[in-house]
């Protein structure tokens, strides 16, 4: 690995402001806006828009698709076409 071309692998602050919730982690991602975090230092911080903490999927507020109106409408259409 050429040490000259690879960026700097540095402790981040990843945060997603909807949900509250942010998390501690290396990363190659950068950002001028940083962060004091809990053990006392200062991070630089990159605000994400969802995160496990807010996506519906993982959160149990996902939409489920009625797809049986689409089977019923299918069946009618097509019915006795053959």
């Amino acid at each position: 690995m050429q040490r000259d071309k690879q960026p700097p692998y540095q402790p981040v602050v990843f945060r997603d402001r909807a949900a509250g919730f942010a998390f501690l982690t290396r990363s190659t991602a950068t950002s001028e806006e940083t962060i004091d975090w809990d053990d006392g230092n200062t991070y630089p911080v990159i605000d994400v828009e969802i995160s496990a903490e807010s996506h519906p999927f993982y959160t149990g507020r996902a939409r489920t698709v009625d797809t049986e109106g689409r089977i019923a409408r299918f069946e009618r259409r097509y019915e006795g076409k053959e």
